[in-house]
């Protein structure tokens, strides 16, 4: 990752947006530290695009008021943080209470996000640890850490490393962090009729 603007020490959430360029970048706001995200590898692409075909399928057979998104940002409650997941689950129904989402296409409130899903990369702590607590502390019900080239720490995903898919709910206030592995099929509260196996996500990615 690329830090930008070096000669402020902090930016609100505010700030970011207002700098927020049109130059075909993508941006999060970390603690305050504006950060360029790198371009998407070929197979975060695959996945992120097999992933999203599946969970459309599953909203249209729900019949759910939702919608997917990879470019809506989600800002935590401290204004010194933002992110820009990978894909999330956007409740259409919650989007009238969202004040920044006509202008700055922002969600502040978990019930306007059912779930998020993150492809993990060498940056691995952004994901099982900053946004695992960020969206933990917001109240998002759902979060999925797909970790499909074993990157993160051991104390994760075992010694040796497997590739893995956690599937975090949200349970009393805190996550509960379950992992899928191999032919496991997925389980999610938000779509309970996905017919998934981690596999099949996995094996998604062009060879």
């Amino acid at each position: 990752m690329t830090q930008t603007r070096p000669e402020r020490k902090l930016f609100t959430f505010d700030e970011f947006i207002e700098w927020y360029p049109n130059n075909g970048k993508s941006y999060e706001l970390h603690d305050g530290v504006i950060i360029e995200m790198p371009p998407a590898t070929g197979d975060h692409t695959d996945i992120i695009g097999f992933l999203t075909d599946m969970i459309l399928e599953a909203i249209h057979q729900d019949k759910r008021p939702y919608r997917t998104s990879e470019s809506a940002l989600v800002k935590t409650p401290n204004e010194l943080s933002a992110y820009k997941p990978d894909m999330l689950v956007i409740n259409r129904g919650n989007l009238k209470n969202e004040p920044l989402w006509k202008k700055q296409s922002t969600l502040i409130y978990p019930e306007s996000v059912p779930l998020i899903i993150e492809i993990v990369s060498s940056n691995w702590q952004d994901d099982y640890d900053k946004k695992f607590n960020d969206y933990e502390a917001m109240g998002i019900p759902e979060y999925w850490i797909v970790d499909y080239a074993a990157f993160g720490g051991r104390k994760y995903i075992g010694k040796p490393k497997q590739p893995t898919i956690f599937v975090c709910d949200l349970i009393d206030g805190e996550y509960q962090m379950t992992p899928f592995r191999s032919t496991d099929s997925i389980v999610s509260s938000t779509f309970p009729q996905l017919n998934l196996t981690v596999q099949q996500i996995f094996d998604s990615v062009a060879v």
